[in-house]
Formats: structure tokens, C-alpha cells, sequence
């Protein structure tokens, strides 16, 4: 029997995370972290929403409700983070720097102060003690494994974390909640900014970064069209362009940011959105130690992408080379290229350039 600390979003999946925790007879605590506070009268009915749900799981489960505030945390080393990356001209990912920085950094510092013995989230991901270590692997749901997101997690993390749900199916988790009678059984799940929300995304974004058109041009230097900012796009974008006419449909290749700029093609597949030569920098490695290269693995340079071929050519102090089989779609500088070797995710990294 441990002492656990579970994270309490308010959705189904952390609330079925905290009753099985309870049915292994642990003493559980659970945890809701308030981490924006910029616009609450905007976001303060879901923020309500959440809280309410959490707070009647818990009621349900028998256990303790603390709420915590990280909002400064959050702003500092997520927030700020994902404002600077948009101005240079990349995409990034917010989730990956809240669960690095807020999830299992904050989080599982105060909760370990307070005596946890670990902390739990409704992540679809499982840890495992190794001889040599703990190992990240995928969640059993292929649909909701969530192993992309935690590449970050040094071995201290994975010492003192646990996630309930991964052995088990999203239609499971659902199934198990309307059985227990839980109040979140069938909420929606929750998409959007990590802590953020849902929203109409540029319009949010542009209340920190504000509009600056500019043009849209072809690769050879033809004005196609305009645009509210570079910043706004990012590679392989296809809706808001606003561009129409004969031929397939347009797609953002590329962006100069300085001079506001952003560069479209035609068509899904043209030749400028294959890329199949990837540089990453700030790699991470889940055994805290960098293998020797060349390293034969799999990567995804995208959340819901499927495993794809390459070879971590070069590891080096401040940039590495991923070397693809075949030609990737779309490869988005500032979004995280994560490595596995089967269903092991041994680490990954940012991207910052790429090459044909």
C-alpha cells in the first residue's frame, strides 16, 4: 500500500486512474492544479466545470480533493516558452514543456513534500523497472498512447510515478467509469492548449502576438495571396490560407518570419512538404544517457503519427541528425521528434531544421 497523490483534471480518464488506485488499497489523494489564470473570465464556466467534476469523483471515491496553484510556474517555463517559439517562426508543443515542467516537476515536488510516496496521472503510458533502470513504454490503447508526450521524464519521475491506465483500452476506461457510476463516465474528453483549453486558437494567440500581414507567395516569388501573420501558420497547414482557383488545394511549405513572409504549394504530397533529413536539438534521453551512435530505431515527428523508419545518425553536444527511410510529411520545426525501439520510448528531441 502506497501513498499516492493523483492529478485530478476533472475528465474521465484521470478519475478511472484514481479509482483504481483506490480498489489496490493505496491512500489516495487527490490533486487539481489551477495553472492559467490570464483570461478566467473567459475560461472560468470550464475551469468551474472541471473543478465540480473532480471534486464529485472524489466525493464518490472516498478520498481528499487539494487544488493548488501554478499559475506562475506555468507562465514562466510553459507559457513564455510557447510565445518565444511562435515569434521565431516555429510550432511548438506545449504539452511535451507543462508535463516536463508542471506535471512531473511541480506536481511531484509538492506532492512529495506533503509525504506521497508517488504521484499518478491518467496517462496512457506504462513504466517498468528494469535492471538498469525504469523504461517508458507505449500504452496498450495504440489509439491513446500517450509515451510521445512523457519523452522528457528523467528516471527519478518514472521512480516515483504511476499511470493506472497503461494496460487498459479507452472504451475500457469509459466502460469502467459508467460501472462504477463515476460523474465523468461521459464527458467529452478536453483538446486544445495544455491547461489552456479549448479555443479559436489564432484568435487567442493573438492577444500576446498581434496580427501583422503580410504575403503569401509560391516558391518561385509569386504574391498568391495575404495573410494576418506568419507566426499564425505552420508547415503543412492547408485551412485558413484563404487561397482558391484552379489545380489542388494550397498548403503552407514554408515560412520567413522576419519578413513575414509565409511560402505555399500545391498539392498534399509536393515535393517541398517531403523532407527526409530531420535536426534536432535539446534531445533527452529517458535513461538519462545517450546511446552510441548510429542508432537503428523508429521515430514520429508528430503526435498521431505512426512509427517511421530511420537512424539517429549523429548525436552531438548541441544538434543531432535523424535520417528517415522514406521521405516525411510536413516535419515541423519546434515539434518534437520522439524515438522508440519497439514499444520503448528511449527519448527524443526538438526540431529545428530540416533538409530533402
Amino acid at each position: 500500500m502506497a501513498n499516492v497523490v493523483v492529478g485530478m483534471s476533472g475528465g474521465v480518464d484521470s478519475s478511472v486512474a484514481a479509482a483504481r488506485l483506490v480498489e489496490e488499497g493505496n491512500r489516495v489523494t487527490g490533486l487539481y492544479m489551477k495553472n492559467w489564470e490570464e483570461d478566467d473570465h473567459d475560461d472560468y464556466c470550464a475551469a468551474a466545470e472541471d473543478l465540480a467534476d473532480a471534486e464529485a469523483v472524489c466525493r464518490q471515491l472516498g478520498i481528499e480533493l487539494r487544488t493548488v496553484n501554478f499559475s506562475h510556474e506555468y507562465w514562466t517555463r510553459v507559457f513564455q516558452v510557447f510565445l518565444a517559439e511562435y515569434r521565431s517562426g516555429r510550432t511548438p508543443n506545449p504539452d511535451v514543456v507543462c508535463n516536463k515542467e508542471i506535471k512531473f516537476k511541480e506536481f511531484l515536488d509538492w506532492a512529495v513534500r506533503l509525504g506521497a510516496d508517488c504521484i499518478a496521472t491518467g496517462h496512457y503510458a506504462r513504466c517498468e523497472r528494469q535492471r538498469r533502470g525504469y523504461v517508458l513504454r507505449k500504452g496498450r490503447d495504440p489509439g491513446k498512447d500517450q509515451s510521445y508526450f512523457l519523452h522528457t521524464l528523467n528516471q527519478n519521475a518514472l521512480r516515483l510515478s504511476r499511470f493506472p491506465l497503461g494496460e487498459m483500452k479507452k472504451k475500457q476506461v469509459r466502460q469502467r467509469a459508467r460501472d462504477l457510476g463515476l460523474a465523468t463516465h461521459d464527458k467529452k474528453d478536453s483538446t486544445g492548449i495544455c491547461f489552456i483549453g479549448e479555443r479559436r486558437f489564432d484568435d487567442f494567440l493573438s492577444r500576446y502576438l498581434p496580427p501583422q500581414r503580410g504575403r503569401i507567395q509560391t516558391l518561385q516569388g509569386e504574391t498568391v495571396g495575404a495573410h494576418r501573420g506568419a507566426f499564425y501558420y505552420t508547415i503543412g497547414q492547408r485551412h485558413g490560407l484563404g487561397l482558391g482557383g484552379p489545380g489542388e488545394a494550397w498548403y503552407v511549405a514554408g515560412k520567413d518570419v522576419a519578413r513575414n513572409i509565409v511560402y505555399a504549394v500545391q498539392g498534399h504530397d509536393h515535393p517541398a512538404l517531403m523532407k527526409r533529413v530531420v535536426l534536432a536539438e535539446n534531445l533527452h534521453w529517458v535513461a538519462e544517457s545517450p546511446p552510441p551512435a548510429p542508432v537503428r530505431c523508429t521515430a514520429k515527428t508528430r503526435y498521431r503519427q505512426h512509427d517511421q523508419d530511420c537512424v539517429i545518425a549523429s548525436i552531438g553536444p548541441r544538434v543531432s541528425r535523424i535520417e528517415f527511410d522514406r521521405p516525411q510529411r510536413a516535419v515541423t520545426p519546434g515539434q518534437s521528434v520522439v524515438f522508440y525501439q519497439q514499444d520503448i520510448c528511449i527519448g527524443g528531441g526538438v526540431i529545428r531544421a530540416t533538409s530533402g
